[in-house]
């Protein structure tokens, strides 16, 4: 079958398909993600065959290491998601909340509530953890999901749908309110990013080539995954045993991860103190370090840094170091140069904590503790379906919540409006 007629198959397939899981129990719902997670944990020897497979491909086309790490499956990492998947059911089910409700004078009583989206497509790269997260976050919130992932990670993926669906089928859910599209390349993206009719929503995983495009393109409402260019602000009345730790945290924890910290500023007045200590303890690392003028004269081992390191994703063990002579430099260093996903201050003085919380303008901020933290499942959300780094509707780790809607219910006794 050509692959225009495969992929709106599929989606017309999703689209039906979400009316029925839009209307499912929450008890329904969570015996689905159980059943999941066990079959994670009985076909891992398959999963890890099948994402062998894919790495065994991507390593003759020379990808980073990174991305490398991103695509690579462990027996730790599978059990992840079966770990993500007790822990979504375990959630409260979103669908049907009251957010809101009021009596009017003339008796009247409006109700807003959390309803599904509806079709929700994630186009992503080389994650194939992404494949489960998305799918179990828009199960439990009563979306249909259509998944477009990498080439890269085509074999992880297939075996993994076909889990998903073997869990609802099990569970006698229509195994069609999830689809992956694998065939037609960068033409098929495209031609799904116009189905305006048959998809509410498109979220995109990936680089910012990835997320550019899809944002140039599409025709349905895009809520960003965009790069993370997170910094870490070590303060003059910083603890510098803490800052030490957690910047190495920050960034050497998983490097390949949209929340690690590219860029270190440091005040001036403990800069001589604290450099040279994080700079032996990066060194040991392997970190290649690239600073300010500053930096480099307190820190033998760093290259100079150019203008474009400000504002780049290293995505690797290469961070831009920049001293700087007061918290509001630091505060405007990350208003131009960051991308509004995760910027952290480390210090003793609470008055400084607070103005950076307050006026450092990213979804996520944190005081004395790693960047590595932004995500859903630390906070608390079981997976996350994205990293938002919009401002409309969703912002942040995007869990449960973030993939509903909701509409006004009104009851009435035969009012009517004069």
């Amino acid at each position: 079958m050509p692959w225009r007629e495969d992929v709106l198959r599929k989606l017309k397939e999703t689209r039906q398909a979400s009316a029925e899981i839009s209307l499912l129990s929450k008890e329904r719902k969570n015996n689905s993600l159980q059943v999941l997670a066990r079959l994670l944990r009985e076909k891992m020897p398959a999963i890890l065959n099948a994402n062998r497979a894919d790495l065994d491909k991507a390593s003759k086309s020379g990808y980073s290491p990174a991305f490398m790490d991103r695509l690579t499956l462990t027996p730790e990492r599978v059990e992840k998601m079966a770990v993500a998947c007790q822990q979504v059911s375990s959630l409260p089910d979103p669908v049907g909340q009251i957010i809101w409700e009021t009596t009017r004078p003339n008796g009247l009583r409006i109700q807003r509530l959390r309803v599904p989206i509806g079709v929700i497509a994630i186009i992503y790269e080389s994650r194939p953890d992404v494949t489960v997260e998305a799918a179990i976050l828009c199960l439990k919130a009563g979306n249909a999901v259509v998944l477009r992932g990498g080439k890269e990670a085509r074999f992880s993926n297939t075996m993994l749908v076909e889990l998903i669906k073997q869990a609802l089928r099990e569970t006698e859910i229509t195994e069609k309110g999830i689809n992956l599209i694998a065939e037609g390349g960068r033409a098929a993206v495209s031609f799904l990013l116009q189905q305006t009719d048959l998809v509410d929503l498109v979220i995109p995983r990936g680089g910012e080539s990835l997320i550019n495009t899809v944002v140039r393109s599409s025709r349905i409402p895009v809520v960003k995954h965009y790069k993370g260019v997170c910094h870490t602000y070590v303060d003059a009345h910083a603890d510098l045993r803490m800052a030490v730790e957690v910047t190495f945290n920050a960034k050497v924890q998983r490097p390949g991860t949209c929340n690690a910290t590219e860029t270190l500023l440091v005040h001036r007045d403990i800069a001589s103190s604290f450099l040279p200590l994080m700079a032996e303890k990066f060194q040991a690392a392997g970190v290649e370090m690239r600073g300010c003028p500053v930096t480099c004269a307190l820190v033998p081992q760093a290259k100079p840094a150019a203008e474009t390191d400000w504002g780049k994703e290293f995505l690797a063990l290469i961070i831009a170091i920049k001293v700087v002579n007061s918290l509001g430099e630091a505060i405007e260093h990350i208003s131009r140069y960051g991308t509004k996903h995760s910027d952290a201050i480390i210090t003793e003085d609470s008055a400084a904590a607070s103005e950076f919380l307050q006026k450092v303008d990213s979804a996520c901020v944190y005081h004395n503790a790693s960047t590595r933290f932004t995500d859903g499942g630390q906070f608390g959300l079981g997976a996350e379906i994205g990293i938002s780094t919009d401002k409309i509707h969703a912002r942040g780790p995007m869990g449960l919540e973030e993939l509903t809607t909701y509409k006004y219910v009104i009851h009435g006794q035969g009012q009517i409006r004069s």
